[in-house]
Parts: C-alpha cells; sequence; structure tokens
C-alpha cells in the first residue's frame, strides 16, 4: 500500500488560469484572428483560438511540429478536406499547407513546434528560440 504522506499534493501556483473571454483579438493575416493562450519561447509549441473571417486564408505555412486542430463553429479547409464543427484535424510534422474557410470558423489548435510561413519567417504566434 502506497503511503499517503509520500504522495504528490497540489500546491499554490501551479495552475495559470488565462481568462481568454477578455484577452483581445490579434489580427494575425487579412481576415484571421488569433488570441495566444499559450507559448513557449524555447520549444514554439504553441496553443492559439483562431478566429477567421468568411473567405479569409492563412498564407501557406508549414508545421515544424504536430498541428492538432478542433473546430468549434463553422469550418475550415485545405487542399486535404473540409473540416466542419466538431471535426478534429491531425497535421504531422513537415505539414505544408494553407487554410481558408468560405463561412468563417472559430476553432483551437494546438501546436508542438514552430510554424514557418512559406514566403518567409515565422507565423505571428509563433517564436522558436
Amino acid at each position: 500500500m502506497e503511503d499517503a504522506a509520500a504522495a504528490p499534493a497540489p500546491f499554490a501556483g501551479q495552475t495559470r488560469i488565462v481568462d481568454s473571454l477578455t484577452m483581445e483579438w490579434a489580427n494575425i493575416d487579412p481576415g484571421v484572428w488569433a488570441k495566444v493562450l499559450y507559448r513557449d519561447e524555447a520549444s514554439g509549441a504553441a496553443t492559439v483560438l483562431f478566429k477567421f473571417e468568411p473567405g479569409a486564408q492563412a498564407p501557406m505555412h508549414e508545421h515544424l511540429g504536430l498541428e492538432q486542430t478542433y473546430i468549434t463553429e463553422g469550418e475550415l479547409e485545405d487542399h486535404d478536406g473540409l473540416i466542419k464543427a466538431g471535426g478534429f484535424a491531425i497535421r504531422q510534422p513537415g505539414s505544408v499547407h494553407a487554410a481558408f474557410t468560405k463561412k468563417g470558423s472559430l476553432h483551437i489548435a494546438f501546436f508542438s513546434g514552430p510554424v514557418r510561413k512559406i514566403a518567409g519567417g515565422h507565423a505571428a504566434f509563433s517564436n522558436p528560440a
């Protein structure tokens, strides 16, 4: 039987609560808005809430790490297909695409590494070391 005294216990300050409702949306590309909920400067990992206006398109970019995206409202698509509200997509490291939407979307994306724009530079939410 495990000793309860040796078990880990919660401690103050271990959780950072992000008030995403009061955060300002940042316009990162035409018609593309973002709230960076989490970013690790060293690894380029990030969690980002995106809002695409109808007709918006992200520039062509490469995922240097894994991307996981969940669509909460609207839809998002690229050359591989359409993801509707309630849908989930996983893009492997090295994936290249330009996501766009005809109807608009609200989605959350989790990045394990930086995102590099093909035209040069990194995405506004992605700062690799």
